[in-house]
């Protein structure tokens, strides 16, 4: 067999659950125990296959530059412990970044302006589109370029057979927040924020001109300048206007 590590590479052994208390019998607690070191290897390695195909592609576009990995974890038993199964993987040496965090609230301005906070806010953008929005590579964080302990989102009835350990809400998360980036545009990706709807205002309708007619109550001096008494004409200059039509319809002799 080959050895997966050199003698004297730095390692990280992680237990995923202390068999010391509880009400379970042992067996039952060391079943708990195998299923967490072995989901976590599943979803590490998953992710890890996702991105493997992922850099093919964008490696054909010269402007990508270097592409994020993620490493490698190992599922390992010890028969004499008493918690008997773990995982191990390489040590990542140096500051250790989050670059994409599981309930997308987080402002991480490392994320957000780095290079590798970008390109892994691409590979999600990238794994997202393949599944048709149905898997979500999240947690992303490591060193540099260097992943380790992420995280996979599906949906409800699972990808291809495949269950993530986050939550489903994480992918509608991921869509209502993503912004892409000069790395989702080399690799030609689309938003995946909704298109703002032009509004249309209408012209507005060209409005006649209005005239306004002057209504006339009862009947004018004008009317009656040939009918009535000359007495009853001169009554009607003396009178205030605002009477005069007043008097034309009692008085005046050419009404009906």
């Amino acid at each position: 067999m080959v050895p997966v590590f050199t003698q004297g590479h730095h390692c990280v052994l992680k237990v995923h659950n202390a068999i010391s208390y509880g009400t379970q019998n042992n067996e039952e607690l060391v079943q708990k125990n195998y299923n967490l070191a072995v989901e976590e290897c599943h979803v590490q390695n998953t992710a890890r296959e996702y991105i493997k195909v992922w850099t093919a592609v964008a490696q054909t576009q010269d402007a990508f530059g270097e592409v994020p990995e993620i490493i490698p974890i190992y599922l390992v038993h010890r028969p004499s412990n008493d918690i008997p199964y773990a995982t191990l993987e390489e040590e990542l040496m140096g500051e250790f970044v989050k670059y994409s965090v599981r309930d997308g609230k987080e402002i991480n301005l490392k994320r957000n302006d780095s290079e590798a906070g970008q390109k892994c806010c691409t590979f999600q953008h990238w794994v997202y589109h393949k599944t048709e929005g149905n898997l979500l590579v999240t947690d992303m964080q490591g060193v540099g370029m260097r992943l380790t302990d992420v995280g996979i989102a599906t949906c409800k009835k699972g990808y291809k057979g495949f269950k993530g350990n986050c939550a489903t809400s994480f992918i509608d998360q991921f869509k209502a927040l993503h912004l892409c980036n000069k790395y989702c545009e080399i690799l030609g990706l689309k938003s995946l924020q909704p298109k703002p709807k032009k509004t249309v205002v209408p012209k507005p309708k060209p409005t006649q001109p209005v005239t306004k007619t002057k209504k006339t109550i009862g009947p004018t001096l004008k009317s009656c300048m040939n009918k009535c008494p000359e007495d009853v004409l001169k009554c009607y200059r003396r009178l205030p206007v605002r009477f005069q039509s007043i008097y034309l319809e009692r008085i005046c002799c050419c009404q009906p």
